[in-house]
């Protein structure tokens, strides 16, 4: 069976080379011109897609307000932004969101079949392994193939998967003070102060998520980064 993709772009020249070359290179392909037209679309079909292919600049519904209502229907979509701009702020908005990838145009298409192809791929092999993927630390307990934190056997939070990076890399070192600029290097390649932002803002969703757990908690070491502490009940 084919992957099928759902692509939102408005450029009719560029829509057609893509979605042309996409299926030449075994993919389906649902083309919409609009995210309105996109967001019915996956509504109905949510489960037909592998992957999201959206470009930012869309009329009426931009490609952040698509994303973020797709992600409402389905938390766990991979999906990636097209854009013209190769602005910082846009691709820390993306992160935020939860984009697996970002590329900006002009670009090249076989760039672009590869990006798709890894995003698909660790998706898979997420699911293959989804037996070992849940990480459980006192009350709470994060499944990886789910991106959903659960606390007290009660609580149920879906994470972004940037959010879910972050929550997996301070789990697997907790009780160690972490440097800001060794958390946005190994997670996100570079330390600068966009992602730095970006880094705070999470911390503070997950630094909420995790205040009602009796056992596990995020906090601040001024001037230097954040610790992830374990305690007992």
């Amino acid at each position: 069976m084919k992957d099928r993709v759902l692509f939102v772009e408005d450029e009719a020249d560029l829509g057609n080379v893509v979605k042309q070359y996409l299926e030449v290179m075994d993919f389906e392909v649902d083309w919409c011109k609009n995210g309105r037209v996109a967001l019915e679309k996956f509504r109905d079909h949510s489960f037909l897609y592998e992957i999201v292919v959206l470009d930012i600049g869309l009329p009426g519904m931009d490609g952040f307000e698509l994303a973020e209502n797709i992600l409402k229907i389905s938390p766990e979509v991979s999906f990636l932004f097209l854009t013209a701009r190769n602005e910082k702020p846009d691709r820390l908005h993306g992160l935020k969101i939860g984009a697996d990838d970002y590329i900006t145009k002009p670009f090249d298409i076989d760039e672009l079949v590869l990006r798709i192809r890894n995003i698909v791929r660790r998706k898979r092999t997420g699911a293959a392994h989804s037996i070992i993927n849940t990480i459980t630390i006192g009350d709470v307990s994060y499944s990886k193939d789910a991106l959903q934190l659960h606390i007290d056997g009660k609580d149920t939070v879906s994470l972004t998967r940037r959010e879910a990076e972050l929550l997996e890399y301070l789990l697997s070192r907790a009780n160690k003070v972490l440097k800001r600029e060794d958390i946005l290097t190994q997670l996100w390649g570079e330390n600068d102060y966009f992602l730095g932002r970006s880094l705070d803002v999470f911390i503070s969703r997950l630094r909420k998520h995790l205040s009602v757990s009796k056992t596990v908690s995020i906090n601040n070491v001024y001037g230097v980064g954040f610790i992830l502490n374990i305690r007992k009940p």
